[in-house]
């Protein structure tokens, strides 16, 4: 049996990404995958789906893989994932005691493993993994450039409307 490449989980992450700009969240996929190759869960971000702040797209994955599993950790496995996590998920991975992490893009504001900071250097967590980055990033660049300039145009559209409403009034808009 021939087992899916780095590059061929860091695509099935993106297209995780795909479903949740299409379900109007920021576009960010993960899967997990064990440590024999083994699909284990996979997740896009959807906090406002869920109404859930912690549903991002990395922790969906997790509890996904936990349930298939029957177990919250996962020794051996590693995270795809298309944006560098957030604190929040950095601290999950730990605890999942997951083996390695590949990320796509790097996230200057709040990137936990390399950009913003650098948690798994801090001396205090009791677990470490890999990590690698850059597979796939400028794909996924380009996925959430385009997803927020969408959305800036769409606020900015609608902020128009209000206005056109608020100076001519709801009956007399002009086209």
């Amino acid at each position: 049996m021939i087992l899916p490449s780095n590059e061929q989980w860091m695509r099935r992450a993106l297209a995780c990404a795909v479903r949740g700009g299409q379900a109007g969240e920021v576009p960010v996929g993960a899967v997990l995958v064990g440590a024999d190759g083994t699909f284990l869960g996979e997740g896009f971000n959807q906090p406002i789906l869920c109404h859930d702040p912690s549903a991002h797209a990395e922790i969906m994955a997790l509890r996904q893989a936990g349930e298939l599993c029957q177990n919250y950790r996962f020794p051996g496995a590693t995270l795809y994932v298309t944006l560098e996590p957030c604190t929040m998920c950095v601290g999950a991975m730990i605890h999942a005691r997951l083996a390695k992490v590949v990320f796509a893009a790097r996230e200057p504001r709040a990137g936990s493993l390399v950009s913003a900071r650098s948690l798994l250097d801090s001396g205090f967590y009791n677990h470490r993994f890999e990590v690698e980055e850059g597979l796939c990033a400028e794909e996924s660049s380009r996925m959430l450039r385009a997803f927020f300039r969408q959305r800036r145009l769409s606020a900015q559209k609608q902020m128009e409307e209000q206005l056109s409403v608020m100076v001519l009034g709801k009956h007399d808009k002009a086209d």
